[in-house]
């Protein structure tokens, strides 16, 4: 399974900052608020976005 998630989300939800470790971005370059990011199931469940 593949879970999508904002940036908006990702920053909401507390999770920003793995999701810019997992996904090698750096903090300072320009994201936009809708830009979406792919999660596997298991780094989703890592980070506390889905529960099994």
């Amino acid at each position: 399974m593949k879970i999508m998630i904002s940036a908006s989300e990702a920053i909401e939800k507390g999770v920003w900052s793995e999701i810019l470790r997992l996904f090698g971005r750096d903090k300072d370059e320009e994201i936009w608020p809708q830009e979406e990011f792919i999660l596997t199931e298991e780094q989703a469940l890592k980070l506390n976005l889905i529960k099994k």
